[in-house]
């Protein structure tokens, strides 16, 4: 079972749930798809199955066709977030980064016939996490940088102050209609930049200066 992790390489006391993410928070990744800006937030979920650490190998399977890579912020929630909830930065314990990967075709296909997304977001191993740094105040909230890289090739570059809704806001509108526990994680947009993943292909993920997190794609 997929355990969160800090990055001091201690296992944090949170259980694997649920994966919300949000789709189109970066006006420029709307763009290079061809796909509106949003005025309120696109979200979707992955399940706990969708899980795999973003370390060593991840893998990936082959028979479901090509897999994008999405870098993204990753919020670890560490207290329940309701529709009573006031104060809803209080609530996150983590900051990290993960991967949506996408079975782009399989969007595209959905998307045309105006179905929901999971065929193509949510099967098992489509989201790699990376371990989570500790949230000790706000103001580490403020100021985040994803930076993410296909075989030393920097692919995507997004910032905290460039996304169309703020942690504050996508916490404050999910919390409304979907309760957020412990353990869950909110994957945050990605920026432009989005491309295929190949096989044996390394992969590097950092978030501001912070020592970089390396993985090999297994696609098998």
């Amino acid at each position: 079972m997929y355990k969160h992790q800090w990055v001091n390489g201690t296992e944090a006391n949170l259980p694997a749930g649920k994966v919300v993410c949000v789709g189109r928070n970066y006006v420029a990744h709307a763009k290079e798809l061809n796909n509106p800006v949003p005025s309120v937030p696109l979200l979707f979920i992955k399940p706990m199955t969708a899980y795999q650490h973003f370390a060593g190998d991840i893998v990936l399977d082959a028979a479901l066709g090509a897999h994008h890579y999405e870098a993204e912020i990753a919020l670890l929630i560490g207290k329940q977030l309701d529709k009573h909830s006031t104060s809803v930065l209080d609530a996150v314990v983590g900051v990290g980064l993960a991967l949506d990967v996408t079975l782009r075709d399989e969007q595209d296909k959905l998307k045309k016939l105006g179905q929901p997304w999971e065929r193509a977001k949510a099967y098992d191993g489509s989201c790699p996490i990376t371990a989570f740094s500790p949230i000790t105040s706000i103001e580490q909230l403020k100021n985040n940088e994803v930076r993410f890289w296909l075989n030393n090739e920097l692919k995507q570059v997004g910032h905290s102050q460039h996304m169309i809704f703020s942690y504050e806001k996508l916490l404050s509108d999910i919390c409304q209609f979907c309760t957020l526990l412990p353990g869950d994680v909110i994957l945050t947009g990605t920026p432009e930049g989005v491309g295929k993943l190949t096989n044996n292909a390394e992969v590097r993920l950092q978030l501001n200066e912070e020592k970089p997190f390396t993985a090999l794609v297994r696609i098998q």
